[in-house]
């Protein structure tokens, strides 16, 4: 076993500036954790929970790919003039957790849920909130947690 963690970062591109940000904050962490990651892109923070989801299900085809010790998930949800935004802020919320229970999975959620760009920036921000990169430390902290319960890798 190693004790340098692998990480998914998963990142909705639907707000792709704000995406990018945000991803550069949570590898920025990883990075100084020295943890190795791999970054993938989806179309929005609905298909955040499947993306996780199809990178434990790969492990039951092909084993030769290195597990994933944690999950980073990114992205931003804006508020709109319709009920969609509940809808995906809630769902998307729901399939991360849903995922960390059962499956005894370290998850960041970094899934910005704001009412406009100015603060979709403001949260995203390296040099501000940088919620990419406390995503990334809750990642790291949930895998060391798991450590401590010796659940760890798995």
């Amino acid at each position: 076993m190693t004790d340098t963690p692998h990480i998914m970062v998963v990142d909705a591109r639907v707000h792709e500036d704000i995406a990018d940000e945000l991803a550069r904050g949570a590898v920025a962490e990883l990075d100084r954790a020295g943890a190795t990651h791999i970054r993938y892109g989806v179309p929005g923070c609905l298909e955040l929970p499947a993306a996780i989801m199809y990178a434990i299900r790969s492990m039951d085809f092909f084993t030769a790919r290195k597990r994933f010790d944690g999950y980073v998930a990114l992205g931003c949800v804006i508020r709109g003039e319709t009920t969609r935004y509940e809808t995906i802020c809630a769902e998307s919320a729901r399939g991360l957790q849903d995922l960390a229970l059962r499956y005894s999975l370290a998850v960041g959620n970094g899934i910005l849920t704001v009412e406009n760009r100015e603060q979709a920036w403001a949260r995203a921000n390296v040099g501000s909130v940088n919620m990419g990169g406390r995503a990334a430390r809750a990642c790291l902290d949930m895998i060391d947690l798991k450590r401590k319960f010796r659940l760890y890798p798995r």
